[in-house]
């Protein structure tokens, strides 16, 4: 198993329309010339954009956390392009971009050292082979200040894993319930 290059994600995205839309080089800086978060193709991986959705949890109705019978009340849904994430808190966000990952890929998904370093954690369970969709991102505050995200821009870096051979099964073959998301995805039992 090795690490894919931007050699192979070009590749990727050519033949099999692997990230959509795709940032061919690393950005920096929006058309305004304003700094941002970069994202876009790196050496060894793909850094993703956050949308403008978020989900921010909230203990108003003092509802219980339980990934078997999810309660809304427990988020407020927001659009913007700066979400403001509580103290000890988290939100949930999706990707800008879109992912097919081929059969003999796994990803796995980081956050940006940007974030990192202000106490932000970018937490994603891997990409599994043959997954298709947008990226539900959790984003945890883990400072006792509140924190901003800025949608449009870089959150997380993804790191593909090329096996030594394809998967007997993978998750299109399993009927992953995952699978095709769109949108920020909330949990499913």
């Amino acid at each position: 198993m090795g690490i894919k290059s931007d050699r192979w994600i070009r590749e990727m995205v050519e033949k099999k329309k692997m990230i959509e839309p795709f940032s061919p080089t690393q950005v920096r800086h929006a058309e305004q010339g304003h700094s941002t978060i970069s994202h876009g193709l790196s050496s060894y991986g793909y850094d993703l954009r956050v949308a403008d959705e978020f989900k921010v949890f909230t203990n108003v109705f003092n509802t219980v956390v339980d990934p078997k019978a999810f309660d809304e009340k427990s988020f407020v849904n927001l659009k913007t392009d700066v979400c403001i994430v509580p103290p000890n808190s988290f939100a949930l966000a999706r990707s800008m971009e879109y992912f097919r990952i081929p059969r003999d890929v796994i990803t796995i998904c980081l956050g940006k050292s940007t974030y990192a370093r202000c106490g932000i954690i970018v937490n994603v369970t891997p990409l599994e082979p043959e997954w298709e969709g947008h990226v539900t991102l959790e984003i945890s505050n883990t400072t006792p200040l509140p924190a901003k995200i800025y949608a449009n821009e870089g959150l997380a870096q993804l790191i593909f894993f090329g096996g030594d051979e394809v998967c007997e099964v993978s998750y299109a073959d399993r009927l992953g319930k995952y699978m095709f998301q769109r949108g920020v995805t909330m949990p499913k039992a």
